[in-house]
């Protein structure tokens, strides 16, 4: 079986983190997010990494990875698209860039590209309306994005 542990450096800030909240509880999206920005998703050893880690269950970890969609529970490609799907961007445009991804790069949300390097996902609102439409590239926000913004990021990454 497959096993996973954290970096050096992501085990360092786990304790950290550890040091800031009063209990286990407070400290499961801390280390769901540091198993993510290590691997890009969690796994299901990553899961049973941090159930012993919190003095958890497996179940308990599961229970709360599912529950919030920012969290991959399967591997993503290299470069994570999150369009914003609520009404200010798609008002403005945001259909236009879910159609370029699937016309140029052959995927829809909740897809990664052939080759492993995109990843689509539509996203409930990133909280900028005013500046519609808007994605997030690897967790980095842009607004005022227009399919010849996205076609210069994707050729950019090839």
């Amino acid at each position: 079986m497959k096993t996973f542990v954290f970096t050096k450096e992501n085990e360092e800030k786990f304790q950290e983190q550890l040091k800031k909240y009063p209990n286990s509880d407070a400290m499961m999206l801390p280390c769901l997010w540091l198993v993510q920005e290590q691997e890009n998703w969690i796994s299901p050893e990553a899961m049973i990494f941090i159930a012993n880690k919190l003095k958890k269950t497996p179940i308990q970890v599961y229970e709360v990875a599912t529950f919030y969609t920012m969290f991959n529970l399967k591997p993503i490609g290299t470069y994570h698209i999150e369009v914003c799907k609520t009404l200010s961007c798609m008002l403005m445009g945001a259909n236009d860039l879910i159609k370029f991804m699937k016309d140029t790069v052959g995927i829809e949300p909740g897809q990664t590209s052939e080759d492993g390097k995109f990843h689509l996902s539509a996203v409930e609102c990133l909280g900028a309306c005013g500046g519609a439409p808007m994605f997030a590239f690897n967790g980095v926000y842009k607004e005022n994005q227009s399919v010849e913004s996205l076609k210069k990021l994707v050729e950019g990454c090839k």
